[in-house]
């Protein structure tokens, strides 16, 4: 099994320290698959560094080697044009990066997994560019797929739930000024925008750090294996900002832990310890 070997050595991953979770998991979704009688769609939540890319290429290679056709679909393949989060830009000046609710085609992603549950074939799947415009990224060319089985659907806020605003009024680091509250408070609400098409998801699994401050240190790494290698890279500094940013839209401690105390939105919790194995996997 050689691909599932290439896969997990990007995360420094044994194969069978992986596979021990994810085939009985495979085995899971396929099950939830013949007793639907239509396609499943698997909700996915991870931050940075937790792996979702990683684990939904290794229950792809296993799904597909029991007779599965799987499809990937990252978050991300549902960013709004270009051009329309230069208008998004305008009206909002807070929203310096992708990727804080309200920069995604909602619409767009309701869509796509309504065709695929419907068994409509072929259907045009987003795909998004992160390289292009200079890396502030664009829609690039659909893929198109046919009798899907089973969609894992990831996204580091796939599934979350706004909260109570109050919860703002005592929130953690890096949430610390009124300015801070009020765009937390911003983006909170927009997340209701999106439970029509958390409404699509059959399942969710929820990949949480033992520290959800471990995925600053992961994206450190990462940004100085790039420069190693002679690539462009962000410094410290700037992944501290760019990290920052995020957790001042959605902070981790207000919507992620707990989420994974609810057993009324979440089927299966996989802890990630610091050096990206899996820990403890449990049911809320």
């Amino acid at each position: 099994m050689q691909d599932l070997s290439q896969v997990c050595q990007t995360i420094q991953m044994q194969p069978e320290a992986m596979l021990k979770v994810l085939r009985p998991l495979a085995m899971e979704l396929a099950s939830h698959r013949q007793q639907l009688g239509h396609p499943f769609i698997q909700g996915i939540l991870g931050g940075q560094g937790t792996g979702k890319t990683t684990m939904c290429k290794v229950l792809s290679l296993i799904l597909q080697q029991m007779g599965y056709r799987t499809l990937s679909l990252s978050l991300d393949d549902l960013y709004k044009t270009y051009s329309d989060r230069l208008i998004l830009k305008q009206l909002d000046s807070r929203l310096i990066w992708r990727g804080p609710p309200g920069t995604h085609d909602i619409e767009l992603g309701v869509n796509t997994l309504d065709q695929i549950r419907q068994y409509k074939s072929p259907v045009a799947v987003p795909r998004f560019d992160k390289s292009a415009y200079a890396g502030a990224g664009d829609r690039t060319t659909p893929l198109i797929v046919e009798n899907i089985d089973i969609v894992l659907f990831e996204g580091w806020f796939v599934g979350v739930r706004p909260i109570d605003p109050a919860k703002f009024d005592n929130a953690p680091p890096p949430i610390v000024t009124d300015e801070d509250r009020t765009f937390a408070r911003d983006l909170n609400s927009k997340l209701n925008e999106y439970l029509t098409l958390w409404e699509r998801l059959d399942g969710l699994i929820v990949l949480f750090p033992t520290d959800y401050r471990l995925s600053l240190e992961w994206r450190k790494q990462a940004e100085r294996q790039m420069i190693a290698a002679g690539n462009l890279g962000m410094t410290d500094a700037q992944v501290e900002q760019f990290v920052n940013y995020f957790w001042r839209t959605l902070h981790p401690e207000l919507f992620i832990s707990p989420l994974v105390k609810s057993p009324t939105f979440v089927d299966l919790v996989i802890e990630i310890n610091p050096d990206h194995s899996f820990g403890a996997v449990y049911q809320p």
